[in-house]
């Protein structure tokens, strides 16, 4: 297994985990319950740590892809680019959780505030790593992109 194959497995972890820790954290918020919250910060940790190997095995997928037929530079540039922000809010989505844990096992009276911070987070982090997954897809995958769709459509014009 190389780099190219960890990046295309890991990817998908901090897309789900944002949006699924969101939704656990949300139902935590709203039935009060704390374990429901400690369930939620520890999927936003396991997906800022997977947002970190999927961004630092970008590098050798660019480089197993970048010369194939059909793969822009110019798109795996602006991957590459965007990818940076996710891992940033994924990073503090991670910080912050591991804060919301602390605070909460310390039963402080900052927990709810700290909880209402962190979802907040947790909905930034999704739509950025969303938008990454989604830049990362048009590399390799043309039926998502506007090109592939005219390029589909000129063909049977000329038929």
């Amino acid at each position: 297994m190389n780099q190219t194959h960890i990046h295309l497995l890991i990817t998908h972890l901090p897309i789900f985990g944002s949006i699924l820790g969101g939704l656990v954290l949300l139902h935590g918020i709203g039935t009060k319950s704390i374990q429901t919250q400690i369930a939620a910060y520890y999927v936003f940790v396991l997906s800022s740590i997977g947002a970190g190997i999927a961004y630092f095995t970008g590098e050798g997928a660019e480089e197993s892809v970048e010369d194939l037929q059909g793969v822009v530079e110019a798109t795996i540039k602006t991957h590459e680019e965007f990818a940076l922000f996710a891992l940033i809010s994924l990073t503090i989505l991670g910080v912050a959780s591991m804060a919301g844990l602390f605070l909460t096992y310390k039963k402080s009276p900052l927990t709810r505030t700290t909880a209402l911070i962190i979802l907040f987070i947790s909905i930034i982090s999704f739509g950025l790593v969303g938008r990454t997954g989604y830049l990362g897809g048009q590399i390799r995958h043309t039926e998502i992109t506007n090109g592939g769709s005219e390029s589909t459509e000129n063909s049977e014009k000329k038929d």
